[in-house]
């Protein structure tokens, strides 16, 4: 009986060898001459006839060889990712916030006290703010006596609240907020009854969105806007019952 000898083991250069080889013919024999492929092809044939290793064992042993590296392929594949390797979307990334956020103006507007304390202003004068020309004066009474006299015409605004670290006015009423009410002197264009315009300065109030109110000849003010006062209106704030009468030097 003829008894073949058993090829010996291939190790993993050899297969690597066979697979390159392969490559090669795949490629149509590009990557070698004509000689080396004669040469590679008579080994080959003599090493067959020597160890009975035939070119279907060879085919058999490559399929082999590709489905364990498709299988350790798909293994990889399926394995969790690293803690961090996970790219962070364009969502999750956080965008810059260029929008003013109001701490220098709060830093600008804090009024400090000589015993430590501060307070924030509510309220910054306009670019049109002028000291008034007339003497305007403001008659404080509480039911028919008059109780005090306040001359308004030194300086171009003046802050009514009960805060008396910021108030130029002081009110003392519990209805009155700490920061009131402004009263606003303003330059502005005014046309005469002949159509032409002048420059003029006129006094105005504000509330700055008290709790109560500010209320002239009996009616409530919009919140936040300037409301142009005249001699002789009557101003009172909150539910106090004190009447601020103003008049000036002019007023009949």
């Amino acid at each position: 009986m003829d008894r073949r000898r058993s090829p010996p083991p291939r190790n993993y250069r050899d297969q690597e060898y066979d697979r390159q080889r392969d490559s090669g013919r795949r490629d149509g024999g590009s990557r070698r001459y004509p000689e080396e492929r004669d040469r590679e092809s008579n080994r080959r044939r003599r090493e067959d006839e020597q160890y009975g290793y035939s070119e279907r064992e060879r085919e058999r042993e490559r399929n082999r060889d590709r489905d364990r590296y498709e299988s350790s392929s798909r293994r990889r594949s399926a394995s969790p990712r690293r803690r961090g390797s996970r790219s962070l979307s364009p969502r999750s990334k956080a965008k810059p916030d260029f929008k003013a956020s109001g701490l220098l103006a709060a830093e600008t507007n804090t009024v400090r006290a000589a015993n430590g304390d501060s307070t924030v202003l509510k309220y910054n004068e306009p670019p049109e703010a002028r000291k008034p020309i007339v003497g305007w004066r403001l008659y404080v009474f509480k039911g028919e006596e008059q109780v005090e006299l306040l001359h308004i015409h030194r300086q171009s605004a003046y802050l009514i609240g009960r805060d008396r670290i910021v108030a130029d006015i002081s009110v003392d009423h519990p209805s009155c907020s700490k920061q009131h009410a402004v009263i606003q002197y303003r330059f502005i264009q005014q046309k005469d009854e002949f159509g032409t315009s002048k420059g003029v300065i006129k006094p105005f109030i504000i509330d700055l969105e008290s709790t109560n109110g500010t209320f002239v000849n009996g009616s409530a003010i919009p919140v936040s806007r300037y409301y142009e006062l005249k001699a002789s209106d009557v101003i009172k704030f909150g539910t106090s019952t004190r009447e601020y009468v103003l008049l000036h030097d002019e007023a009949s």
